[in-house]
């Protein structure tokens, strides 16, 4: 038995390694069944403490289970589950004409930018590069030089490779704008698993699952971002319209369930206008901002619940506070930044000085947004104010619970300033503190005007939004003269480096062109994954049927080689990363064509050893040995024409070459080693006979 045990381990070990490279794939879509139940079952859930601590208690028991088991999984391409695909290109051209000063223009700069706009259509080496060649060729020889177009006062001594320096730096900030303005909005349109990457020096490749409207899609990416300087307004005012959405909620409710009468008068005045008036913008008409102190205090005093048990007292408090539930509220006092206090909401007793901060999880986004959609809840907040989340999750929660957790605020709707006047923006750390910091640089009319904003509003935030995400909410300190500001308080330079991203698509006019689209239906997906299976499926039971019939035990032995070797190349795609696509799958159908061929090379051989009257050991011995130079020499030269196509082609013809690589190797290892290694176990105990489908059974 010892002397077999590397040949049991040859067959074994791969079985062992593909059924854990799979298991994630069994295991995520177990998971997500599961995911999916307790998400409908949330959403049917009474309060939405109740949904929350759901979605909780599944995030806590299989939250990092889920993550790693779609992390490597078998993932399918676009071809398969549908969607759509998109190739965007930065114009670089068009931001480098922007960077010249407008005065200095003439007919050779004109002509030089319209070169090499059209060079670059059809040239993939970097538009810098392009512009400088054809600017070398047509203004210099005109006693042209870069200093005759570009002004870059900002930086002293300036010269010619000190502006090449800048436009590439351009060139490259332009790229991560774009990659992070494209996956925002992406997010926000709430593709699931997209693929985003940068392809080339000015390219952006975008897979895009599931999407199938395109119009809309393309209006999306297209659409130039929007940066604005908005004032933070987390203040009693928003509290207060909270406080009133809960009690039309809470009434609206009671309503359905019949406890209120249609007619009630326990409505108040601003909730029964709210209802009424649905379809007119009546925000005007709230007066938000006045209360009477005396009923303040009171109802501060009083308490509603008094004399119920703690559930019921609870389970009353979610009843009343259908909205406010759905977030956290801490109110800071006036002076006091690092320590807050929560915020109960059973009555309308706010104070009016100090801030407000609110913090909710992403389970229950969808349900905020939808509450917030409603005409009649708009209708109860200030019409001078929008509500806005951070566009990146609070990493202390996350790290905490693993539950994404999203600052928000109340933000006045007319923005200070707009993203058109940044100049410029750069990622660097202060030089007393070593803490990362971005300064922001701005044109002359956005420094007169930034310097009035900040000179009335010392100590309070200003957001800074794109495309309607909260990036930043720094404190104003004292009053910014000059344009040039220095924003603190990120957590790491990476942080730093994404405000600096942020900022410069305000200051950088690059617009993103799709310059490719393909939109895959999900029925054609489904499709090409019934046809594309039925075809494997066919051909293999072919295959199978085949080797049977014609090399009996020995066409048994190669069809599990066989099988063996389809399992492996899904398992290695799994667990290396890969995506499975239609021609991907069209390379596991030419993978079995030829892992079976390396078979019948060595039955035939093996076959012609024993009809010339060598004993079953030398036969097979001979018939391994001499078969292996065509085979070898077979796979070697499809292997070489896979890896050009791997690495000159593009998408599918990608997945139809990396597919076929590793059935390549799967082939080689199946086809001779676990092929032998089963036959040598089968004749280990003195066998004289094996049939190879020879007619008759040789003896040895």
């Amino acid at each position: 038995m010892k002397k077999h045990i590397g040949k049991i381990l040859i067959i074994v070990i791969p079985i062992i390694a593909a059924i854990a490279m799979l298991y994630p794939t069994y295991r995520a879509y177990d998971l997500n069944k599961i995911k999916t139940q307790v998400e409908k079952l949330a959403e049917q859930d009474s309060t939405s403490a109740d949904s929350l601590a759901r979605i909780e208690r599944f995030e806590k028991q299989y939250g990092k289970d889920l993550e790693s088991a779609n992390n490597n999984r078998v993932k399918l391409g676009l071809d398969l589950r549908g969607g759509m695909y998109v190739t965007l290109e930065v114009d670089v051209v068009r931001l480098i004409d922007e960077s010249a000063q407008k005065e200095t223009k003439d007919e050779i700069f004109e002509q030089v930018i319209a070169e090499t706009r059209q060079e670059s259509q059809n040239n993939n080496d970097p538009v810098i590069d392009i512009f400088l060649k054809k600017f070398n060729k047509i203004a210099r020889p005109k006693g042209k030089s870069l200093l005759s177009y570009f002004d870059i006062g900002d930086i002293r001594d300036a010269s010619e490779e000190k502006i090449i320096e800048r436009l590439k730096k351009n060139e490259e900030s332009a790229i991560d704008q774009a990659l992070e303005v494209i996956r925002q909005r992406i997010d926000k349109y709430g593709v699931s698993e997209p693929t985003i990457q940068k392809q080339g020096s000015r390219r952006i490749m975008l897979e895009l699952p599931g999407v199938n409207k395109e119009n809309e899609m393309r209006k999306l990416l297209q659409t130039t971002a929007r940066l604005e300087f908005n004032l933070v307004k987390n203040d009693q005012k928003i509290v207060r319209a909270f406080y009133k959405i809960d009690k039309l909620l809470a009434e609206q409710a009671k309503r359905r369930k019949g406890i209120l009468d249609t007619n009630s008068t326990s409505l108040t005045s601003d909730t029964a206008s709210a209802i009424k008036d649905t379809t007119k913008n009546i925000a005007a008409k709230n007066d938000t901002t006045s209360s009477d102190t005396t009923t303040a205090k009171k109802a501060d005093t009083s308490n509603p619940y008094a004399g119920l048990s703690e559930k019921e007292a609870q389970r009353r408090y979610l009843e009343d506070h259908p909205f406010t539930t759905l977030f956290l509220t801490f109110y800071l006092s006036p002076g006091e930044r690092s320590q807050s206090m929560p915020v109960n909401y059973t009555a309308d007793a706010f104070p009016s000085e100090g801030e407000y901060n609110f913090m909710i999880y992403e389970p229950m986004l969808k349900k905020f947004n939808e509450i917030l959609s409603r005409p009649e809840v708009r209708s109860l907040i200030p019409s001078d104010l929008k509500i806005l989340r951070e566009a990146k999750p609070d990493e202390r929660i996350l790290k905490q619970s693993n539950v994404n957790a999203y600052n928000f605020f109340a933000l006045k709707a007319e923005p200070e300033l707009t993203g058109d006047v940044i100049t410029n923006a750069v990622a660097t750390f202060d030089p007393q503190t070593n803490q990362p910091m971005v300064t922001m640089g701005m044109n002359t009319d956005g420094a007169e005007r930034w310097a009035r904003i900040t000179g009335a509003n010392i100590k309070k935030r200003i957001a800074i939004v794109l495309d309607d995400q909260v990036y930043s909410a720094p404190v104003v300190q004292v009053k910014i003269t000059g344009g040039n500001s220095q924003i603190t308080g990120m957590a790491n330079a990476d942080e730093a480096h994404l405000l600096e991203i942020v900022l410069k698509a305000g200051a950088l006019k690059a617009p993103v062109q799709i310059i490719e689209e393909r939109v895959v239906g999900p029925s054609l997906g489904e499709d090409s994954i019934r046809s594309g299976i039925t075809a494997l499926v066919i051909a293999t039971i072919l295959v199978i049927l085949f080797m049977i019939l014609y090399y009996r035990k020995g066409g048994i032995i190669a069809d599990f080689a066989v099988i063996l070797n389809i399992i492996l190349i899904i398992a290695v795609l799994a667990a290396f990363q890969g995506t499975l696509t239609l021609p991907g799958i069209a390379g596991l159908i030419l993978t079995l064509g030829m892992a079976v061929d390396a078979n019948i090379l060595i039955f035939e051989r093996i076959r012609e050893e024993l009809f010339k009257g060598r004993s079953l050991r030398s036969a097979i011995d001979e018939g391994f040995s001499k078969a292996y130079s065509a085979i070898i020499d077979s796979n070697i030269t499809t292997g070489i024409t896979a890896v050009i196509l791997y690495f000159l082609g593009t998408g599918p013809i990608q997945g139809f070459a990396l597919t076929l690589l590793i059935g390549i190797f799967g082939t080689l290892f199946t086809g001779i080693m676990v092929s032998r290694a089963i036959i040598e176990l089968l004749i280990a105990k003195g066998a004289t006979s094996f049939n190879f489908g020879q007619p008759k059974v040789i003896q040895s």
